[in-house]
Order: structure tokens, then C-alpha cells, then sequence
């Protein structure tokens, strides 16, 4: 028999301490992607490695938080810093984009006149203020032939206007369609040099040009499928100091040639500049 100090009851089992919490190894590493790509993302320069890191450093934290038996600090720290840091890098994204095209829009174009004796004549004009008439090279005050612009990477000048250019478009492809009724052809002949210094060169693709009406209405050489007698090949790749010269043709009226305007824009975004057709 036994007695009833020798009696084993539940109530004398050992209830086993409490597991100590071990360091969150992934909430830390989350923590420091985190903080990182927050930095990058507020340089203008490194925005794409804050952009690489921070979804990184969020989920790194998510998964952080689920691991059992580990401090959840840092991976809470850690997922706070990257929502913060992608905000804040959304904010200096816009605004790098806003200043860019801001720039683009309003970058001043440096115009070349040509003058007695060979020499240049240089100066500025700024497109803002260069809407009202009046201001050298706008609609109301054109340049002259010869005059060259400088933008961006590019300095481009048109040569010369043939206002009467039909037969020399048609003759110089079969496929070319005639004009329609009371309408022309005539070509610009454009020079393009690029100035820029990056080492895989540029494209002509941003250069525009137009004729404008002396009513206003502007014709595009992309609106016809002509090919002009030495067209002026945007495709084409330049290296620094290279040069290209050509034509533009365009389908005009002809009772309104003498009186319109070649527009003229070096880069994609620019407001353009009014050349004298003869």
C-alpha cells in the first residue's frame, strides 16, 4: 500500500519554461534592404535601385513576421521603412519626370543667322517668350534660309524651299501618287549635324518639319507615302560631328505656297521654328 506522500499526481508535473525568443535573421535583413532602398530611392540618379530593393525589403518583412519563435521588431521596422521609402520614391520620381519634361519644353534654341563675311551671328531664343509675334523665329517674324538652330544634341538648317517640285517627286519614283486638284508638291532640304558626344550616336527621329499656311493650317511630310528625290533619312544613326543632309516633300496648296512657312523642330518636344520659304 502506499501511502500518500508516495502518491504521483498531474498537479506535481513541471510545466517547461517559455522558449526564448532567438534574433529574426530575415527581419533584419529586411530592415537594412529597407533603409538602403529608401536612400537610393531619394537619389534622382539611383531611383531604380530603390525601386529594385524596397519590394524586396516588403516582403522580406511580411515573411519575417510569420517565423515563429523570433522577435518581429525588425521585420514590423522593416515594413514600415520600405512603404515609407517606395511613397517618398514616387514623389521624387514625378518630380525628376516633371523637371525632364519641363526642360524639354522650355530648353532655349540658339539660332545662327549668317552675315556679310562669312561669320555667325549668334543668339537665343527663349520658345516662351517666343509665342508672341514679333520675337525672332515665330510665325509673325520667321528666319531666314541658311539660318541654323541648335537644340539639344542636334544643329539643323534648312538649306532651301523648291516651291514647284512636283514633276521632280514623280519622276522620282513610279509609285508616287499625283497631287490632288489644285495641289503640289514642294521640298525642303533639311541639314542635320549631331553635337552630342554619346558613344553609340543618335537617330534623327525627333526632327519635325512642316509647312504652315498662311491660313494656319500645317502640312506634315509623313501625311503622304511620296519618296522625295533625296529624302532626308530620319533612321539614319550619327556619331559626333556627323552630318546629313535632304529633302522633305510636301502635298501643299498651291495658290498659298509663297505665303506659308517651313516649321521646324530638332528634338521631339519642341515647339518648333518658323523659317521664310523663299
Amino acid at each position: 500500500m502506499t501511502t500518500g506522500s508516495d502518491t504521483y499526481t498531474p498537479s506535481q508535473q513541471q510545466t517547461p519554461p517559455p522558449k526564448k525568443k532567438s534574433r529574426n535573421v530575415v527581419g533584419l535583413i529586411a530592415l537594412i534592404t529597407a533603409i538602403v532602398g529608401t536612400i537610393f530611392a531619394v537619389i534622382p540618379g539611383a531611383l531604380i535601385l530603390g525601386w529594385i530593393l524596397l519590394p524586396v525589403a516588403f516582403i522580406l518583412s511580411i515573411v519575417s513576421l510569420f517565423l515563429k519563435h523570433q522577435k518581429r521588431g525588425q521585420g514590423i521596422a522593416a515594413l514600415i521603412i520600405s512603404i515609407v521609402g517606395t511613397i517618398i520614391g514616387a514623389i521624387v520620381f514625378f518630380a525628376v519626370v516633371a523637371t525632364a519634361v519641363d526642360e524639354s519644353f522650355n530648353e532655349d534654341v540658339e539660332i545662327q543667322s549668317p552675315v556679310e563675311g562669312g561669320e555667325v551671328e549668334e543668339s537665343v531664343v527663349d520658345e516662351d517668350a517666343a509665342a508672341d509675334d514679333g520675337e525672332e523665329g515665330t510665325r509673325g517674324n520667321p528666319l531666314d534660309l541658311g539660318t541654323t538652330i541648335t537644340e539639344s544634341d542636334w544643329e539643323v538648317t534648312v538649306n532651301s524651299v523648291d516651291l514647284n517640285a512636283t514633276d521632280a517627286v514623280l519622276a522620282e519614283n513610279p509609285l508616287n501618287d499625283d497631287p490632288a486638284e489644285g495641289h503640289g508638291y514642294i521640298l525642303a532640304n533639311v541639314t542635320a549635324t549631331y553635337i552630342g558626344d554619346d558613344a553609340s550616336g543618335d537617330t534623327l527621329g525627333g526632327v519635325r518639319v512642316e509647312f504652315v499656311s498662311s491660313a494656319g493650317n500645317s502640312f506634315d511630310s509623313t501625311a503622304n507615302m511620296v519618296i522625295a528625290p533625296d529624302y532626308f533619312n530620319r533612321s539614319e544613326t550619327l556619331y559626333e560631328g556627323a552630318s546629313t543632309t535632304g529633302n522633305f516633300a510636301f502635298e501643299v496648296p498651291m495658290d498659298d505656297v509663297a505665303n506659308g512657312h517651313i516649321l521646324l523642330s530638332p528634338s521631339m518636344f519642341g515647339d518648333g521654328v518658323f523659317f521664310n520659304v523663299q
